[in-house]
């Protein structure tokens, strides 16, 4: 409704004329507005086979006019589409089935129009539709069905087991859980042979074989084999039963096989004496197929890589090709070829597990090296030490060992032996007091006898030392006599020498690498010698060429050896020898030397040119108390230094001599 407010005023003076007054102006609804599903269009499902009366969804319908005023918004509902199978009530809009027995299979899906009218559904009322999607949800209302009564597969008889034989497949209209099936045997000969499974993903029943199959014996099989549902609904049982059964033959197809040996597994035995030739045991195999081809054998002898076995090819007797050994290998396993004659590629594999029989062929022996010694204060039969034996045979009963001191040694009047009776026996002292220093080492000859057939018999020699030991029994000291016995040496004994002569090696590696070092810082490097180093006098000298008469290295380095260098102006006919480095002395006696030593080679040397040549070396020597040697003070000076040994060196050197030489022997001169 509307309110509304008015009031008379006069015109002329503007004023009322009467009091305010409100009028209330109600409108009357009109049927001006359609009903509206607003949550349509609808998607819904029932499972199939439903009962007439199934509830299947509501609907509703919404009118915007006055519900309060006349019929406007009073709606009823009809169905348009979806008859015969579906109905809705007029008032509440409810669906529900109209028909039995909706048959999924048949059609799973209806498409339902519902109509909602005001007005009470009469003539010139407005209308609204929607459409409802109805979808039929499976139950198991079909059983399994082959589609065939009889199945036939052919079978390889080479086909190997665990393989699968064939694949059978049942139908069922349903889908899902309702559609999952189960295959089973339940009659037939091939029980034993084959076996049947589902494949959850295809719901295939699979065949598969579980024993060799040979068409030698058996060419075909027959099964039958039932289907059935996993999950059965029980109300749907009175419909019949459901499963179904289908029979399958299965031929067997024949393929030329291998030989056939009539043991997976022969075990022969032989004794380990036995000669060459002499025979084992026999192995026997056969043609499977009707033709019944001949078989010839060998030996694989990537088994027999040392050919201690041969086989005969046609009967298949083994035989001892070379002398065996227990000891050195126990068993021989090798395996056996048979082969058909017509066909060669089909070959038959067998296994020969050939054990040797042990024969007393190993005289006993010490098992160790025994570190026996004896104090010099041992008492009268004293135990210094418990020995054993060992053998190499096998004997059935067991090792039992005898040990007595050999017949020559039966008189010895410092030890004894005596058998323990358990495979042991004990060393005894004879005597009390023994002296290193009288005898250091005795060597006790011990027989040992074994309880072979033929027993047989070995002399053992056990080396006991004499040793200082104290008040508890325990060595301390022994002759070096007895310690150069191939006793051998301890663990701690042997890391010990080991880490000395790591020490020693190292010592001397950081020694050569100090004295290299040294060497090294001694010898200068003639090119960064930039001093002069030539003097000419009283004639014109050899040029630049004349260095190389001298090496100044040598002067540097009294212990340097330099290969002595010929002069490069002129062509030597006679190559000179090099020189071995000469002791250190006092530096006039160096020089003096060195110097005498050059002299005679170049006087020596029939290159040589016809002049003299004097080096400045500008070395002092070593421990000299002189400054330098190159700067020879003149005769004015007052010089304590003599130079007389000058006119001893020919009159190469006359002229130094005249200069530095004693004015008396320079007169005389």
């Amino acid at each position: 409704y509307y309110a509304l407010r008015a009031q008379a005023v006069d015109r002329l003076t503007n004023k009322p004329v009467e009091p305010l007054s409100q009028f209330i102006v109600k409108i009357q609804d009109i049927n001006d507005n359609e009903p509206r599903f607003l949550d349509g269009p609808y998607l819904t499902s029932i499972p199939e086979m439903s009962p007439v009366g199934t509830s299947v969804i509501q609907v509703t319908a919404t009118d915007a006019d006055d519900p309060t005023y006349g019929s406007s918004a009073r709606v009823v509902y009809s169905i348009l589409q979806g008859q015969p199978y579906f109905s809705v009530e007029p008032k509440t809009g409810i669906i529900k089935t109209a028909l039995p027995n909706m048959d999924r299979e048949a059609k799973d899906r209806y498409l339902l129009v519902i109509q909602a009218k005001d007005m009470v559904g009469q003539m010139g009322g407005l209308s609204g539709t929607t459409s409802i999607t109805v979808t039929l949800s499976d139950v198991n209302d079909n059983p399994p069905r082959f589609s065939r009564r009889f199945y036939q597969y052919n079978v390889p008889e080479s086909l190997p087991v665990a393989s699968t034989v064939a694949k059978i497949k049942a139908l069922d209209d349903d889908i899902g859980p309702n559609a999952e099936m189960e295959y089973r045997i339940i009659d037939g000969d091939g029980l034993p042979i084959l076996q049947i499974f589902t494949d959850k993903e295809t719901q295939e029943g699979i065949i598969t074989l579980q024993k060799e199959l040979d068409f030698e014996k058996k060419s075909s099989y027959n099964l039958k084999i039932e289907v059935s549902n996993a999950n059965v609904d029980s109300r749907f049982q009175p419909l019949g039963p459901f499963t179904d059964t289908a029979s399958v033959r299965l031929v067997v197809e024949d393929v030329d096989e291998a030989p056939h040996f009539s043991s997976p597994l022969y075990r022969m035995s032989v004794s380990e004496a036995a000669r060459a030739g002499t025979a084992i045991g026999t192995v026997s195999a056969h043609d499977p197929d009707t033709n019944n081809s001949p078989v010839r054998y060998s030996i694989d002898r990537n088994t027999d890589l040392e050919r201690y076995f041969n086989i005969d090819a046609n009967t298949g007797v083994i035989t001892i090709a070379k002398s065996l050994d227990r000891e050195t290998n126990e068993e021989h396993n090798i395996t056996v070829l048979a082969m058909e004659s017509q066909n060669p590629a089909q070959v038959g594999r067998g296994s020969v597990l050939i054990s040797l029989v042990d024969v007393n062929d190993n005289v006993p022996e010490f098992p160790m090296e025994y570190e026996t010694f004896v104090c010099e204060n041992s008492n009268h039969g004293k135990i210094i030490q418990k020995i054993s034996a060992m053998d190499k045979d096998k004997p059935p009963s067991g090792h039992h060992f005898y040990f007595s001191l050999a017949p020559g040694a039966g008189n010895n009047l410092n030890f004894t032996v005596q058998d323990n009776k358990d495979n042991t026996a004990s060393i005894l002292t004879r005597r009390a007091g023994f002296s290193r220093h009288e005898q250091a080492v005795y060597f006790l000859p011990v027989v040992i006898v074994d309880n072979g057939v033929p027993p047989l018999s070995s002399t053992n020699t056990l080396t006991v030392r004499v040793c200082s030991c104290d008040d508890h029994g325990a060595a301390h000291s022994c002759n070096t006599e007895a310690f150069a016995h191939p006793a051998g040496l301890s663990t701690g004994a042997l890391i010990a020498i080991l880490a000395c002569v790591l020490t020693l090696l190292v010592f001397v590696l950081l020694i050569v690498s100090l004295r290299r070092r040294k060497k090294g810082s001694l010898v200068f490097d003639e090119e960064k010698d930039i001093r002069e180093n030539i003097v000419r006098y009283d004639d014109e000298g050899g040029g630049e060429e004349d260095t190389e008469a001298f090496d100044m290295a040598a002067l540097r380095n009294l212990n340097f050896i330099q290969e002595v260098k010929t002069r490069r102006d002129v062509t030597p006919e006679i190559q000179l020898l090099s020189r071995t480095p000469r002791k250190k002395s006092p530096d006039n006696v160096i020089f003096g030397e060195f110097i005498w030593e050059r002299m005679k080679n170049a006087d020596g040397d029939p290159g040589a040119p016809p002049y003299d040549s004097l080096q400045t070396y500008a070395f002092e020597g070593n421990g000299s108390v002189a400054e330098s040697l190159s700067s020879l003070e003149s005769i004015s000076s007052a010089s304590d230094q003599n130079y007389d040994y000058l006119s001893d060196w020919g009159p190469r050197f006359k002229k130094l001599a005249d200069m530095y030489g004693s004015p008396k022997r320079g007169a005389n001169s």
